[in-house]
């Protein structure tokens, strides 16, 4: 199982995210502060090696097309990248600038197009990266879908979805995670 990310470089992110507002900044299932610090301690569940565990951790530093509020606008990149890495920060930039619509039904396709929504640019990004996008995607909606289970069963068949077309992509343990909670229950509905 990989490492945690190095203790200072989680306080350091968690004291960032501090100073630019985020314990203060709803979002559901309390304050966005909460949010990313599970969104991290699910990855951590998952496995994942410590760089993606920082990028869950700041993942909404620079909004994103489903959660507009930014903590640090594109042109201060190079101060999230002093606090968690230049690779860290790599995943944070791809997880936000990401059109979902434009890019997520065939993100698994191989030579998927990656649709930029910061500079309207498509590209390719490498494999691994695009294993980090589909993970902590999944972290980030399973939260979601965790602490709203009105969420949950208005969008679970919808995310259920995504998650089987990023199967390729997803780690066995957010795999099996995934089809956990996003499987209707036989019960639910008697």
């Amino acid at each position: 199982m990989p490492a945690a990310p190095p203790p200072a470089a989680a306080d350091r992110a968690v004291t960032f995210l501090r100073h630019l507002g985020a314990a203060r900044i709803a979002h559901p299932g309390g304050t966005l502060l909460a949010h990313l610090q599970r969104v991290r301690a699910r990855l951590a569940a998952w496995g994942a090696r410590p760089e993606l565990q920082l990028a869950g951790l700041c993942h909404a530093f620079y909004g994103t097309d489903g959660f507009p509020v930014t903590l640090l606008p594109l042109g201060r990149r190079g101060e999230l990248v002093a606090v968690i890495g230049a690779e860290a920060e790599a995943i944070v930039y791809l997880y936000a600038s990401c059109d979902r619509k434009a890019t997520c039904p065939a993100l698994a396709d191989p030579g998927a197009a990656f649709h930029d929504r910061f500079t309207g640019r498509t590209h390719s990004p490498e494999p691994r990266l695009l294993r980090d996008f589909a993970e902590l995607s999944a972290a980030n909606e399973l939260d979601l879908a965790r602490r709203d289970p009105v969420l949950r069963e208005r969008r679970g068949p919808e995310l259920l979805a995504l998650f089987t077309r990023f199967r390729p992509l997803l780690s066995r343990p957010a795999w099996l995670d995934g089809r956990a909670v996003l499987t209707p229950s036989p019960l639910a509905h008697d």
